[in-house]
């Protein structure tokens, strides 16, 4: 990516498409070039949640809210230390952030962290042609990056693709931290960061836990070091196939048969785990107003979502595995996707959307408690 932050306001921007489709706008946040996958959020609020989830590293969020930026941003809501969104695609910027909580406009964060995007597009056009062709690589270029159609589609064209990229130690932290536990201490959890987002451990620590946030590289031999009274793996960026490294760590927590719990990249983990496949999904589910049905309870929840992998588990049956027999527990109701899974013969178990939802909705905040529940039986 190259930026400068000057004439953001009045430049023109191009947005070129893989499949060669091109929108043209104004700059908005950055000026310069940027590439990634081209996805569609389909959340009114929470936007500053969503540009600083690590899981959207190298994408491109196209906001199907036609108004963005209205509330500005502040420095209580991101959910890590940075923007990771690759690149911003809005219709209607707001002109005046209004909140009471605002430091600062969404335009000028995206300047001072040098995000290209770009503004004044159809983005019901855009999403629209993306679930009809697909998530796939896009470029904004804005001020002096544009030219040639043609030069602008092949630099795009020749960008990498989201199907086997290995991300989450890109996003992951260098060196194991603790987030302690909020009141009394309960329990000790290892966290295997693919790509936390900060509401996670803030999530459990509300419920008594000391959570090890560990790198992504942790060993089995790291995550025991901590003595942990359950394990959990993160969300994340990147294709469920190139995580060789967690999906052997995960086996070796899965043996002990410890209390185990994984979000989003860590359902897809488990999955690989257990010896199901995963597959890139046609233009995934991002968003806060996903419905999802537990199919343990038969509660039909909405949830938050950032998933463009999923796993390919049979929804009509119990499975074998090496590590016991494993269901699905959770499936999304738009589309049949496997939202969630569990052992039987064993405490483990993760969904691929988000119940931590800072922004929320927080119908599925009961999953926390479910992990408790697990460490309070092992512990029995």
């Amino acid at each position: 990516m190259t930026t400068s932050t000057r004439g953001a306001a009045k430049a023109p921007a191009v947005l070129v498409l893989e499949d060669g489709r091109i929108f043209r706008g104004r700059a908005y946040g950055a000026v310069g070039e940027t590439f990634g996958e081209a996805v569609f959020s389909t959340g009114m609020t929470g936007y500053q949640e969503t540009l600083t989830d690590p899981s959207y590293h190298r994408q491109v969020v196209v906001m199907t809210a036609p108004h963005v930026g209205n509330t500005g941003v502040n420095d209580e809501d991101p959910e890590s230390s940075r923007i990771w969104v690759s690149g911003y695609v809005v219709r209607d910027p707001a002109r005046v952030p209004s909140n009471w909580r605002s430091r600062r406009s969404l335009d000028e964060e995206l300047v001072k962290q040098g995000v290209v995007g770009i503004s004044g597009v159809d983005t019901r056009a855009l999403t629209r042609h993306l679930r009809e062709r697909g998530a796939m690589r896009v470029g904004i270029f804005s001020g002096a990056a544009i030219a040639e159609d043609e030069a602008l589609l092949a630099r795009v064209q020749g960008a990498p693709q989201m199907k086997g990229a290995n991300l989450s130690a890109e996003v992951a932290t260098k060196e194991a931290y603790v987030v302690p536990a909020i009141g009394e201490k309960r329990f000790t959890v290892a966290a295997v960061d693919l790509g936390i987002k900060g509401m996670t451990p803030h999530r459990m620590a509300e419920r008594g836990i000391e959570v090890h946030v560990l790198p992504a590289t942790a060993t089995v031999e790291d995550v025991y070091a901590v003595n942990p009274d359950g394990v959990f793996f993160s969300n994340g960026p990147g294709d469920p196939a190139t995580a060789d490294g967690p999906v052997a760590v995960m086996q070796g927590v899965l043996a002990r048969k410890t209390p185990l719990f994984g979000i989003c990249f860590g359902n897809q983990i488990l999955g690989r785990a257990l010896g199901f496949g995963t597959y890139k999904l046609k233009y995934g589910h991002r968003g806060i107003n996903q419905p999802v049905q537990d199919r343990t309870t038969g509660k039909v929840e909405i949830t938050a979502h950032n998933h463009g992998f999923a796993v390919d588990a049979p929804l009509d049956k119990v499975s074998d595995t090496a590590y016991g027999r494993a269901e699905v527990s959770h499936v999304c109701l738009n589309d049949q996707v496997v939202e969630g899974l569990q052992l039987l013969d064993q405490p483990a178990f993760s969904v691929q959307y988000h119940p931590e939802a800072a922004a929320g909705p927080h119908d599925a905040a009961y999953l926390f408690d479910r992990f408790v529940n697990l460490m309070e039986a092992e512990r029995a």
